[in-house]
This record gives C-alpha cells, sequence and structure tokens, in this order.
C-alpha cells in the first residue's frame, strides 16, 4: 500500500535479499568452507601415496631392498703396541685400507614389476662383472713399518646392502687363482654389510689384478661408490624410465622405449677421500642413493655439499622408476580448487546481477562440493587407469552433473550453456598446465590476468549503488 512505512523487519529483510556487499561476503565465506573438503581430499591424496609406498616396500622387503655397491677394498692387518691403562705395552691389530687404480663395472639390469593389491612396485636382478686391479700396497705413505705387517690375513671386501639379494657364489680371480666370497666384513670396520675374503699377498706383490661376476636382486635402485682411482661405470637394461641419481650424472647416455644405457667416469680427484688410509677414518653405510618416491611429490629442494669424510655423498646409480605419477598430477591439479570454485561462483554472481536471477547460498554450496568431488573422482579412478583417462571421465561426469543441475535454476539454456562451456575451458586449462610442467607459473598468470581483464570489462558499466537498491526503491 502506497505510503506505509515499512518495519525494521522489513528493511532488514529486503537489504539482506539486495545487498551485494554481504552477497560477496557470504560467497567468500562459502569459498573459505570448501577449502574444508579441498584439505580433506589434499590429505586423502597424500594418504594413497604413503599406502603406495608400504605397498612397495612389503614387495622390497620380501625381493630384496635398493642395492648400493661399494668396493672392493683390499684390507690389509698390521700391528702396534700401545700403552694400556696400566701403563704396559699391549699388541693390538689395527688395518690399512687400499682401493683399486682402475675399477670397471660392467652391469645388465633385468627388471619386472611386481604387484601388491593395485599397487605396482618394480624390482630388478642384476649382472654385474668387476674388472680392475690394485697397485701394490704402499705402506710407507701410512708410516706402518713393513714388519708390523700381517700379509698372509690380507682380505678383499665388498660391500653389499642387502645380503638377500646375492643368487649365486662370487668367485675372485687374483693374480689367476679363484677364492670364493664368504659373508661378513667385520675387518677394519669399513663397510656396514658385504662379503669378503683372504687373498695371497707378501712383501713383493705388486700390482694386481682382479675380476668377479655377481648375480644380485634389488628393488627401486642400483647404486655404485667410486672408488678407483679411475671408476668406469657402464649400465643397461630394458626398462624405459629410468633416474640418473647421486652425485655424478651419467658422461654418455642413451634413453629409449627399448631401454637405456648410461657411462659414467669418475677420478678419484672428484672426491674427497684418498686411495689409502689406516684405521676407521672412512665409513661407507651404502645408504640407498636415491631418493624416495614421496620425494617426487614433496621435494625438499634442499642440496647439500658432500662432507669430507662421508664417501656415501659421492655415490651415483640409476632410479627404476615406475611410470606412475597419478598422484602427483592429483596433487597439482588439487591445488587449482580455488580458482574452479572461486571461478564458478564469480559466474553465479554476474548472472545474479545482469539476468536478476537469485541463487541461494545453498545452491552455491552443492555446486561447489560438486566441483570438489571432482578431485575425489580424478584421484579413484586414476588408480585404476591412465590420468589422462581419469581426468575426461571426471570432468565429463562432474560438468554434466552441474549443468543438469543449473539448468534447473537458472530456467535458461543459454545461461546453462555459458556455465557449461566455462567449466570446460576451465578443466582444459588445468589440464594443459599439468602438462606443461616447466610452463605452469607462466601460463597460469597470464591465463588468471586475462580472466581479470575480462571481468573488469564484463562489469565496467555496472552500476553497483543501483543493483544495490531495493526493486521498489528503483521504480520510484
Amino acid at each position: 500500500m502506497p505510503g506505509k512505512t515499512k518495519t525494521f523487519y522489513e528493511r532488514f529483510s529486503a537489504w539482506t535479499r539486495n545487498s551485494i556487499t554481504l552477497r560477496i561476503i557470504s560467497i567468500a565465506i562459502l569459498v573459505l568452507l570448501l577449502l574444508i573438503p579441498t584439505s580433506m581430499i589434499e590429505s586423502l591424496i597424500r594418504e594413497r601415496q604413503s599406502y603406495r609406498q608400504q605397498a612397495i616396500q612389503n614387495v622390497s622387503t620380501s625381493w630384496a631392498d635398493a642395492q648400493t655397491l661399494a668396493g672392493p677394498i683390499l684390507t690389509v692387518p698390521y700391528q702396534v703396541m700401545n700403552r694400556n691403562n696400566s701403563d704396559k705395552l699391549v699388541e693390538s691389530t689395527e688395518y690399512a685400507h687400499f682401493l683399486p687404480e682402475l675399477l670397471q663395472i660392467e652391469t645388465f639390469i633385468a627388471p619386472e614389476t611386481r604387484r601388491r593389491g593395485i599397487y605396482e612396485a618394480v624390482v630388478y636382478t642384476a649382472q654385474l662383472e668387476f674388472t680392475g686391479s690394485f697397485p701394490s700396497p704402499d705402506f710407507e705413505i701410512l708410516n706402518i713399518s713393513p714388519e708390523a705387517i700381517s700379509w698372509k690375513d690380507a682380505v678383499i671386501e665388498l660391500g653389499v646392502p642387502d645380503m638377500r639379494g646375492i643368487q649365486q657364489n662370487v668367485v675372485l680371480k687374483w693374480q689367476g687363482k679363484d677364492f670364493s666370497f664368504d659373508p661378513g666384513v667385520g675387518a677394519g670396520k669399513v663397510l656396514s654389510s658385504g662379503v669378503s675374503v683372504g687373498v695371497s699377498l707378501d712383501s713383493s706383490s705388486l700390482a694386481s689384478n682382479f675380476s668377479f661376476k655377481i648375480e644380485l636382486n634389488g628393488s627401486g635402485s642400483l647404486g655404485f661408490l667410486p672408488l678407483g682411482k679411475t671408476t668406469e661405470v657402464q649400465v643397461n637394461s630394458s626398462w624405459s624410465n629410468p633416474s640418473f641419481v647421486g652425485a655424478f650424472l651419467p658422461d654418455d647416455q642413451d634413453v629409449n622405449d627399448d631401454g637405456f644405457n648410461a657411462k659414467w667416469e669418475v677420478l678419484h680427484l672428484n672426491r674427497n677421500f684418498h686411495q689409502a688410509w689406516k684405521g676407521e677414518q672412512y665409513f661407507f653405510p651404502l645408504n640407498d642413493i636415491a631418493p624416495a618416491q614421496d620425494d617426487y611429490l614433496y621435494p625438499s629442494y634442499q642440496i647439500e655439499a658432500p662432507q669430507q669424510n662421508n664417501a656415501q655423498d659421492y655415490g651415483f646409480g640409476v632410479n627404476l622408476l615406475m611410470p606412475v605419477d597419478q598422484y602427483q598430477k592429483s596433487m597439482r591439479s588439487a591445488k587449482y580448487a580455488i580458482m574452479f570454485i572461486s571461478l564458478t561462483f564469480l559466474t553465479f554472481f554476474f548472472v545474479e546481477i545482469l539476468n536478476r536471477k537469485r541463487i541461494h547460498p545453498v545452491q552455491y554450496l552443492l555446486v561447489g562440493l560438486a566441483l570438489c568431488i571432482f578431485f575425489a573422482l580424478l584421484l579413484a579412478i586414476s588408480e585404476h587407469t591412465s590420468f589422462n583417462l581419469a581426468y575426461i571421465i571426471a570432468g565429463i561426469s562432474v560438468t554434466a552433473l552441474i549443468a543438469v543441475y543449473v539448468k534447473a535454476v537458472f530456467k535458461s539454456q543459454r545461461l546453462t550453456t555459458l556455465l557449461t562451456l566455462l567449466l570446460v575451458l576451465m578443466y582444459g586449462f588445468i589440464f594443459t598446465l599439468l602438462q606443461l610442467q616447466d610452463y605452469a607459473l607462466l601460463i597460469g598468470s597470464i591465463a588468471l590476468f586475462i580472466i581479470l581483464a575480462i571481468v573488469m570489462y564484463i562489469s565496467r558499466k555496472i552500476d553497483w549503488y543501483a543493483v544495490a537498491e531495493p526493486k521498489e526503491e528503483r521504480e520510484e
């Protein structure tokens, strides 16, 4: 009725229905609330990645762990006289260690995949042939008296981290004779695990050639320590997804669909430990030189310089990567969830402003949840098929769901088609960013700039104060 004064409740109700500021605030709150399920999905991706790591670890435990070989090392005991707590001279045994003049390793890796549930792990059997030579042990540089040396107790040690991987007896050819390796590397406390064999040496020993073959099971990665004055390593395999890791990259490499071959040559000048030492100056713990799978998903980017007495920092080798990156891509796509939701809500907002369509916050929320479901679908489907196919299936499903819903909300085929095209463009854009990892930041920044420019162009003539006025006041 004209002239009737509105009550405070009526004026407040009209303000809440027509206030642009309140609508923007409510949309922003909804976007923030939807970050909760988005964060839960990211946690789910990490959890599934963890399950995959556990499955790989279970396979490795049953087969053999990653292998990093060190050696051979020539260890010669000698006797020293030391005073004990009672100030009496007591004879004790210490050890001198010598590294090869030349160390050549030829390796062929035969990989295979093993399944644990829905997850796959790569294991291998490596055929390794070691050849090289030791110089005549020079005890003068170590200030060791010739009379104190126990030549007959000299041993050759080879570091093998997981002894379960050794598949046959290992026979050392030394100065024309055959010697069989035995388990254990206790002499000198240089290696944490491996095999050793006594060799015949005397004070007149000259340079000694050696060779031996070893068949070794392992999983994930195979590494080497450059213990020769010149270390030459050649690795061949039929695996087509290698990652060369460690302190040295191959000098020559060839990777194709049929496999890979790689060659390293490392000099003693490239590392910070000597060819000969006595006592426990150096220790080789034989840790895995390859980063864990989690490091590819959540890299630390922290590179530490090699320590002077940590020979492990100079290891190198190859990691046999599984061609499975769905978790990495799922995590990267989930990072764009806020952009998906914001752009969709922005479209809804302009539909409200430009076409006088009222959209309830609950309808915003339902569409936002549908957008979040996309990432859960993507993760679940990608575990059973390729990531690209999973992306297409999840994108089409969510786009169709939202299109059917907003058609009932907008009651306009034109507006429904517009929003559907927007979703298709967004999904296509994110898919492109996932493929172009190196240029993702550049392309993403340019796209956001273009989107902002479009929004500013569309809204340039909108009278926001007039839009905010109640319909009755505009008619007066």
